[in-house]
């Protein structure tokens, strides 16, 4: 059965790894109460994926969900399996463009049985030996396969933790320079916006595993092994906890910093204002003095150097009491 371009898997039995993988043979290696299984599956072909469903047992509404083009996060437990989405966040780095997105999200979608993992994701873009790696750390099949699992929640889980480090870092970087004296440049809106937008789509994928986590912890169907990973489980859900904190946290910094940025703005243009009008004052005084002594009518000084020499100094005297006092008051 062509079930994907992208097809992998890996076999357990008594806790060793084999080398006799045969996909067509799925059906009898779950059976089997000695062997672990997990499938991996990248862009897999509807028709054949639901195929492989109806021989499996797998929900049919569960099948859909995994290939559907956006799907949020959640998990569903059915009689014989259990069915969760979740999302990883890769940190994109050195982006060309100031305003592009900061986070990708990578979707994967896992179908849990008593004795074998199948995930399906629609890229390639997400590394699947980083969960392997974790569930040997924990202790491989010893643990069955709700160690395998939380091995997959718990990389998706620190890429979480991942991302939101690096918004913070970013949101540090905006505070130093809304703060450093000088106005904003001209993309500080755009990347303060575009930074707001990926802690919200963070959010969106990090917020909801804390019942993906407690699902899966409560439904494990890997025998007696539950209480060895129950403290395992445990730590996780702190660490999904912690994340979501931290997300909040820095949702009320974002706004702050939206609020703190137009509060400037204002303080800004009150200052240019402020400066303007008294130069206007002071540019005044010349201008209502020439004008009083332009009128066509007799006045004493009137066509004698005396009368430009009183005006000249009227002017300048005033300017300058004008800008003294200005200053004084920090107008200028």
């Amino acid at each position: 059965m062509q079930v994907a371009p992208s097809v992998k898997g890996r076999l357990w039995r008594s806790g060793k790894p084999q080398d006799d993988f045969e996909f067509d043979k799925l059906s009898e290696y779950l059976g089997d109460d000695d062997t672990l299984v997990w499938v991996d599956l990248c862009d897999p072909d509807h028709d054949a994926l639901r195929e492989l469903a109806e021989e499996l047992g797998l929900n049919h509404w569960a099948v859909e969900d995994a290939v559907a083009a956006a799907e949020r996060v959640k998990t569903t437990a059915y009689e014989t399996h259990t069915f969760c989405t979740v999302y990883a966040v890769d940190v994109v780095a050195d982006a060309a463009d100031a305003s592009a997105r900061m986070l990708a999200m990578r979707r994967i979608s896992a179908f849990v049985l008593p004795r074998g993992l199948i995930t399906v994701r629609l890229t390639p873009d997400f590394d699947m030996t980083q969960v392997t790696r974790r569930w040997e750390e924990i202790g491989g099949q010893q643990y069955g396969i709700g160690a395998l699992v939380h091995g997959l929640l718990d990389v998706v889980v620190d890429s979480h933790f991942a991302a939101v480090e690096a918004l913070d870092d970013c949101i540090e970087a905006i505070e130093d320079e809304l703060f450093d004296g000088a106005s904003p440049k001209g993309g500080f809106q755009r990347r303060t916006f575009q930074m707001r937008r990926d802690l919200v789509n963070l959010r969106r994928v990090a917020l909801p595993m804390r019942e993906v986590i407690n699902s899966i912890q409560h439904r494990r169907l890997h025998g007696d092994s539950a209480r060895e990973l129950d403290p395992l489980y445990a730590d996780l859900y702190d660490h999904v906890l912690r994340v979501s904190e931290w997300t909040e946290s820095l949702r009320d910094m974002i706004t702050t910093i939206f609020e703190t940025n137009l509060s400037l703005q204002d303080a800004r243009l009150n200052t240019v204002m402020k400066k303007l009008t008294g130069w206007a004052a002071i540019i005044a005084v010349p201008t209502a003095i020439t004008g009083f002594y332009g009128q066509n009518v007799q006045y004493p000084g009137f066509g004698t150097i005396a009368g430009f020499l009183a005006s000249s100094s009227v002017i300048v005297v005033m300017m300058v009491v004008l800008y003294v006092m200005f200053r004084r008051r920090d107008w200028l």
